[in-house]
């Protein structure tokens, strides 16, 4: 069989190489992540060492896509092959209503615009974080050093500074109308009243003693501490509704992975709330009746039944995905090979069409992602964020230095939906920190940012993969689609005349110039081989450690 580059030409290149190690392999989205990773397992620490140490960094050095105020999901794969899945998601606080914002639009696509963007941007818009718990849970649990170890590194980049890359400084320009509507915010990120330049230092001494005090008290100082009462006093002199209450309320949930095959992979990720191991498994299963390897990659008629299959998960997921303790979520039917079957029966081959779901209703982009493996088997996918916009609600408490999320606008703001707003009620999320494997043996993972395109990157970056045979740094740069139904997204790779192919069989074809964000993946090789690599959409960076102690005969 032709390889799917014989079969593609040059759709495109590689922008960025992969790395490799024997003894650890870290890929995140900030090279100072990375570094804080491998300097986690050299110090002792194993995968989870790793991921924390990251992600602490990434709060500081990523102030736009995630922090110590957002939530997230964590996936663990321990050496003896369990897997856990540790929902640290946001919740709606205790005073949260389900008519607390006005709707501007009924429209399925579009659900999410309210009256002054409310649920957008200002205090009234952040839920209750759960990152700071969870990350402090996986620690606890699995990691081998103290977290005052682990904080370090992001401690030291808050107080000495680091150097703004352009993809932060496009981010601030980007943000810039909201941030400006923030006085502290704005004095920390456009201090001229111009976004910081690539280049300069960016300074955080407010968040370096918060992050000090956590690594004295831990994810207390937040949710029953000094750290939670002054973020809610702030919060709720702003007019937000999250109080020391609802902090020291929140918990941690453990979940089970979601499971399916894949011409004989298992492929694992987060259940619900998350939505996406429950759609990527549904989708896969869609496409393993067909030979997605004869049609080629980037061709028409691949595109079109990934097209297709995206647009069937999305009329499901619209329809029943939410918090299974107010909703209940049909998983085993969703992700059963006989419920695929029957979607594929209403799949047209040569024409789109407008999907509804399965069910009837169910009564009731901007993040990071960290994948780290090392040799003793550990390996962590994990998604953390601080809500669907650039820096979250884009209130900043100056005397924390922390940035609230803004995952109130993830809600339905329409009563009586699945999605609706509810008192405790966790978001529906689509981050996927995926994994896969094959014969019991993992054979790879990932992630990557991206808000409601993570889910259908993800599944596209498993079917290149498996289907198409591409190499790891391939997959994960390969040119993506995206569309829930609507218009058909695609990137600048694919050609005019597949646009025009596309548009002859019914989609409405939109140019963009990137779907989600940087996707981060390992793939473990073979034994004493762990490959990582990051895609051009961000400033991912893998980072290997190879190499090893001394043998013990050696002398000193």
């Amino acid at each position: 069989m032709a390889s799917w580059r014989e079969c593609a030409g040059t759709l495109f290149e590689c922008e960025k190489a992969p790395a490799s190690g024997s003894w650890a392999m870290a890929v995140t989205n900030h090279p100072l992540a990375s570094a804080a990773a491998v300097e986690a397992v050299a110090a002792g620490g194993n995968a989870v060492d790793a991921a924390a140490a990251a992600l602490f960094t990434l709060y500081v050095v990523e102030p736009m896509n995630v922090g110590l105020l957002g939530g997230g999901t964590t996936h663990v794969r321990t050496p003896e092959g369990r897997h856990v899945v540790l929902d640290g998601l946001c919740t709606a606080p205790a005073a949260a209503r389900d008519d607390m914002f006005e709707p501007l639009s009924v429209e399925r696509f579009s659900f999410t615009d309210v009256k002054d963007r409310r649920n957008f941007v200002g205090a009234e818009a952040c839920a209750v974080p759960g990152n700071l718990a969870m990350l402090c849970e996986a620690v606890a649990r699995f990691a081998r050093l103290p977290l005052p170890a682990l904080l370090e590194p992001a401690i030291r980049h808050a107080a000495h500074g680091f150097e703004v890359t352009p993809h932060l400084t496009n981010a601030i320009a980007g943000a810039a109308e909201d941030i400006a509507s923030d006085e502290p915010l704005a004095s920390l990120l456009m201090p001229q009243g111009r976004p910081l330049a690539a280049g300069e230092r960016l300074t955080q001494d407010a968040l370096a003693e918060t992050l000090r005090a956590v690594a004295r008290e831990g994810p207390a100082g937040l949710h029953e501490g000094a750290i939670g009462r002054r973020l809610s006093d702030h919060l709720t002199k702003a007019g937000g509704h999250v109080t020391l209450a609802d902090l020291g309320g929140y918990r941690v949930v453990e979940r089970d992975a979601v499971r399916g095959t894949y011409r004989g992979h298992e492929v694992l990720g987060p259940p619900p709330p998350v939505s996406s191991g429950v759609h990527i498994v549904q989708m896969l299963n869609v496409l393993e009746e067909f030979d997605v390897a004869r049609l080629g990659f980037g061709t028409p008629e691949s595109l079109h039944l990934i097209a297709e299959v995206l647009k069937l998960a999305f009329a499901d997921r619209t329809a029943v995905m939410a918090d299974p303790a107010f909703v209940d979520v049909p998983v085993k039917r969703l992700v059963s090979k006989e419920y695929a079957t029957e979607r594929r029966l209403e799949l047209d081959t040569g024409r789109a069409r407008r999907w509804t779901a399965g069910f009837g209703p169910a009564e009731g982009a901007n993040t990071t992602h960290v994948t780290v493996a090392d040799a003793g088997g550990w390996i962590v996918s994990a998604t953390h964020t601080i809500g669907p916009g650039l820096f979250g609600a884009g209130v900043l408490v100056p005397e924390l230095g922390l940035i609230a999320n803004n995952y109130m606008s993830d809600f339905d703001p329409r009563p009586g939906r699945a999605q609706s707003i509810a008192p405790g009620k966790r978001l529906t999320s689509s981050q996927s920190p995926m994994m896969i494997v094959k014969e019991g043996r993992p054979r790879y993972a990932l992630g990557l940012p991206g808000g409601l395109r993570i889910f259908g990157s993800a599944m596209q970056s498993i079917v290149n993969l498996i289907d198409h045979g591409m190499s790891l740094q391939e997959a994960v740069e390969a040119p993506r689609l995206w569309t829930q139904g609507h218009q058909v997204e695609l990137e600048p790779a694919f050609p005019a005349g597949v646009r025009a192919k596309l548009a002859d069989r019914g989609h409405e074809v939109l140019g963009v110039p990137v779907i989600a964000g940087g996707m981060n993946a390992v793939a473990l090789c073979s034994p004493g081989r762990i490959e990582g690599a990051a895609c051009w959409r961000a400033d991912g960076t893998p980072a290997g450690l190879g190499g090893g102690l001394a043998q013990h005969d050696v002398p000193a």
